[in-house]
């Protein structure tokens, strides 16, 4: 009975992860009650996973990594590669850099600071930024597979595989075998970037390249010349790409929107290019809405910019909508439009929950443009005012990283030791206050780390892991080890691309350790297919937050993604299977 309470538990599990009807971190503590109301797991083992090293380095990590960036510490390499004039060079150099540092700091953190320095520097040499955005993001996942704390995957693979009683692994122990998936990765974004990424054009000083798909909300002034007229009738024809969604009037919407007189005081909710959506405002004399977005605390005379932001992995932004989080007061800054790259929006502006990925046209000033900056739940796109260098806090954030990796890979201290440490020293010094630090961490991510784990600790100890390595066994066993791992890489690897890789991680990790099992050999080549999968997603761009990044700020189409990842995906595949177990021996000497 245990069993199958475990296999429907982790079944509804899948389907919550796969249809993201719930936030991940929702799903995970819905499973770790789940698990404990059943008789499952233990409440000691149900709570296992907010002690465990895993859960604690990864909070770790997200401090050590805002350190550097709100010194500007990496800033200094973006401006160089600014500098570099070929672009196939700049590519190279791009990827390289992104790939180690990602090997110590977290990807999304690092993404996050590169991607705005990348589209600045692809302008001003008048090259496409989409050429350069999806290796920067796949950069960035090649490099997290080189250390244990590239990714939090591979730090949740370690701890799961201590808990069920294996050896774990050491802090550089996947670097010798990542370096060669860097080199092959690299190697082959080279020939994409060049033949199969799309080129979208270089976008103007100040933009960050991609101006159709916008939202925004107008209002129709008493000096307009669209009053009286049909709403379909007061849109010239020459702007083909300004589509009238909805007329609002007091709060409603018309239920003929084409058809509608249009009168003082209607808001008008319109797509397209922003170019054209401003034509439109400027001869129909429309006004941004006010009422819509809120105070915005701007002075008269107070000279004004048009930025794009985008709302990060992790933020507390996403599922609020702008109106709910008083976004204007609290940012003094209006949005004016708002893009995403999947659905169609109709809703009122200020209404709409905003999501991971989605960019905000918002109208600023420098000082509120800085303040956003350093919002870590928010990416300026925009070239502009860039974060300066501090110097002094830019130092110290880099010497207490290199202390931290230091003494772990020295073995003078557990990593988690170090780590926490690292944090302490980054808070004496002052390069981070304690609130600076705890805004740092993604606690989304804790939580799915600390909820996921017990499931794995349920399906070992129930025997539900065991039963489905024997079914998969059953069919794979007879071709070998090298089978079943081509099959467990694959499995992990399919998962990921549809749900959380930490999720995905967790489920398969204990039927890898009971395949190795079944069939006499180390699970350590198991486990690593696993993390090498779960920490590598191409072929969609949800697969990966690296991915939700770029897909908007690239303005690339889903089929980039399937036409560019999933051949890389099966090249990784096939190096996994050849090169793990020459790295990772099924019976080791």
């Amino acid at each position: 009975m245990e069993v199958w309470l475990v296999l429907a538990v982790l079944a509804g599990a899948v389907v919550l992860f796969v249809t993201e009807k719930l936030p991940v971190d929702v799903v995970a503590l819905l499973v770790l009650s789940s698990l404990l109301v059943l008789g499952l797991v233990t409440p000691r083992e149900a709570l296992s996973g907010f002690s465990s090293q895993a859960t604690i380095t990864v909070a770790a990590m997200f401090v050590l990594s805002a350190g550097l960036q709100r010194s500007g510490a990496l800033l200094v390499v973006g401006e160089a590669l600014g500098r570099i004039k070929w672009s196939w060079l700049f590519a190279l150099v791009m990827m390289g850099v992104i790939a180690f540092v990602s090997a110590f700091v977290n990807n999304t953190a690092a993404v996050a600071v590169f991607l705005p320095l990348v589209i600045a520097a692809a302008a001003a040499n008048r090259r496409s930024p989409s050429k350069f955005l999806i290796p920067l993001s796949y950069a960035a996942q090649f490099g997290g597979v080189c250390t244990l704390v590239g990714t939090s995957t591979n730090l949740l693979v370690d701890t799961l595989a201590r808990q069920l009683g294996r050896e774990g692994f050491e802090l550089f122990e996947f670097a010798p075998l990542g370096v060669v998936f860097v080199g092959v990765g690299i190697v082959y974004m080279l020939f994409a970037q060049r033949f199969l990424l799309p080129d979208l054009g270089v976008p103007e000083p100040g933009d960050s390249g991609h101006g159709s798909g916008w939202l925004t909300e107008l209002l129709v002034s008493e000096r307009s010349p669209a009053l009286g007229q049909r709403a379909s009738d007061a849109i010239p024809q020459e702007l083909h790409d300004a589509h009238l969604l909805e007329v609002i009037r007091n709060r409603q919407r018309a239920p003929a929107p084409q058809s509608e007189v249009l009168q003082a005081g209607d808001r008008l909710l319109l797509r397209g290019n922003w170019e054209q959506l401003d034509k439109l405002r400027k001869q129909l004399k429309l006004d941004f809405e006010p009422a819509a977005i809120g105070y915005d605390g701007a002075h008269p005379g107070e000279e004004r910019i048009h930025a794009e932001v985008m709302i990060a992995p992790g933020s507390h932004l996403a599922g609020h909508s702008l109106s709910s989080m008083r976004f204007a007061h609290t940012y003094r800054a209006r949005v004016h439009g708002l893009q995403r790259s999947r659905g169609l929006l109709r809703s009122a502006l200020d209404e709409v929950p905003l999501m991971v990925g989605d960019v905000m046209l918002v109208d600023t000033s420098e000082k509120s443009l800085a303040a956003l900056r350093r919002e870590p739940g928010l990416v300026v796109l925009g070239q502009r005012a860039q974060q300066r260098i501090d110097w002094r806090r830019a130092s110290v954030s880099a010497l207490v990283l290199a202390a931290v990796i230091g003494v772990a890979a020295a073995g003078l201290l557990p990593i988690v030791a170090s780590a926490l440490l690292g944090c302490i020293a980054l808070v004496v010094f002052r390069c981070l206050d304690t609130d600076e630090a705890y805004a740092a961490i993604d606690w989304r991510v804790i939580v799915l780390l600390a909820g996921v784990l017990p499931l794995g600790i349920a399906l070992q100890n129930s025997g539900g892991a065991d039963w489905m390595a024997q079914q998969a066994i059953k069919v794979i066993g007879p071709f070998g080890p090298v089978a079943t791992l081509a099959a467990i890489y694959l499995l992990t690897a399919v998962m990921t691309e549809v749900m959380s890789n930490n999720a995905a991680g967790v489920l398969v990790v204990p039927i890898a350790i009971a395949a190795a099992d079944s069939l006499g050999v180390d699970s350590k080549p198991m486990l690593v297919a696993v993390a090498f999968a779960a920490s590598t997603s191409f072929a969609t761009p949800v697969g990966y937050q690296t991915n939700t990044m770029v897909y908007t700020a690239g303005g690339y189409r889903f089929l980039d993604f399937i036409k560019i990842g999933v051949p890389l995906n099966l090249v990784f595949w096939i190096m996994a299977i050849v090169l793990i177990p020459l790295y990772f021996p099924f019976h080791p000497a």
